[in-house]
């Protein structure tokens, strides 16, 4: 099932990637089970084009919001009001035919699931999750039914639920690494209710959310995206790995398509040797970024490069400005700061 509002997560992957910020999200990565009945069943049939219709409506959503924008840029578009309206009209058709064929398969847990993706999508959280809990009672050997209330409870509690259901989740298929990063995600965010629950330090915390990585990883080893996410976690571990975390930044390089994904991992690899001392090092993964679109990091970064070396003595620091200034040099930033994990 396709993501509603593709712009908007074009939006967070293009962050997560590339971005100054070491803030990560709670992963909501949904699955549906991949075994089905024979194609020719009737159910199956009529179950997929259940699907087709939502993701046509996706789409054409999407391609609505992303018209609107343009031409709100210019001063065009229609109102906020008038383009929900007609978004509400669109999705009803595929709310209905939901309703509809689960009136007459209620124990068809994947078209809940499905359903229950809907739901979010459009803001019903209460509805959705009982459309959840039905689909783990009607198939309680699916582990996308497990994995879906792992990510519901790890977004509005109680995240310990999320650790249980992950763990069953991945009992239940081993070798879907989708479970192992959202479980890796929630165990690196949540760590002092991890803590609590696993009776485990904050270091071994680290390493449960690293090695959850380490497995997703391992069953999708070309996944750039899942790489990134990897090296991204190195940010927020206190005291730093460093070698670790350039090891992880390497990988995600190895897999990197294109200079856009590829100079993003420079400017990553660039501010962990500048924190670690390696000035030299970190100049030169800077003066490997060409990309327009990256300029505005790569300045970034480079500012707080230059203030570590050619770092400001305390007796300029706490000189009285001269005659005819009112404002003392600037200082630049030389550290960066993480956000705390939830």
């Amino acid at each position: 099932m396709n993501c509603r509002f593709i712009f908007a997560l074009a939006l967070l992957v293009s962050l997560a990637c590339f971005a100054d910020s070491t803030a990560l999200v709670p992963a909501a990565t949904n699955a549906a089970s991949p075994t089905a009945t024979s194609t020719n069943d009737p159910v199956e049939l009529e179950y997929k084009k259940l699907m087709e219709a939502d993701d046509a409506a996706a789409e054409e959503v999407d391609g609505w919001i992303l018209e609107n924008q343009k031409f709100a840029e210019h001063g065009g578009g229609v109102p906020k009001e008038e383009l929900n309206r007609r978004i509400k009209e669109r999705f009803e058709s595929v709310r209905l035919g939901y309703e509809d064929f689960i009136k007459r398969h209620p124990n068809h847990g994947r078209a809940r699931l499905a359903f229950a993706s809907f739901l979010e999508d459009i803001g019903e959280q209460e509805a959705a999750l009982e459309q959840m809990l039905k689909a783990k009672e009607v198939e309680p050997g699916n582990p996308a039914a497990w994995n879906n209330l792992a990510n519901y409870y790890g977004h509005y509690s109680p995240v310990t639920n999320a650790f249980a259901h992950y763990e069953k989740a991945i009992e239940l298929d081993p070798n879907e690494p989708i479970y192992y990063h959202n479980f890796g995600t929630t165990v690196f965010l949540f760590r002092k209710d991890v803590m609590e629950y696993y009776g485990i330090n904050e270091q071994e915390v680290f390493d449960k959310a690293l090695k959850l990585y380490s497995n997703s990883l391992a069953l999708d080893p070309n996944n750039f995206l899942l790489a990134t996410d990897i090296a991204m976690t190195f940010y927020g571990i206190k005291p730093p790995r460093v070698e670790d975390a350039l090891k992880a930044w390497n990988y995600a390089l190895q897999l990197a398509e294109g200079s856009l994904q590829r100079e993003g991992v420079f400017i990553h690899l660039a501010r962990i040797k500048m924190n670690d001392g390696r000035l030299a090092d970190a100049r030169e993964h800077l003066n490997s970024v060409t990309n327009a679109e990256l300029a505005d990091l790569k300045a970034r970064v480079m500012r707080n490069l230059e203030a570590k070396e050619n770092p400001i003595s305390e007796s300029e620091t706490n000189a009285t400005p001269e005659s005819g200034t009112n404002a003392l040099p600037e200082l630049h930033s030389t550290t960066n700061s993480v956000p705390s994990a939830p």
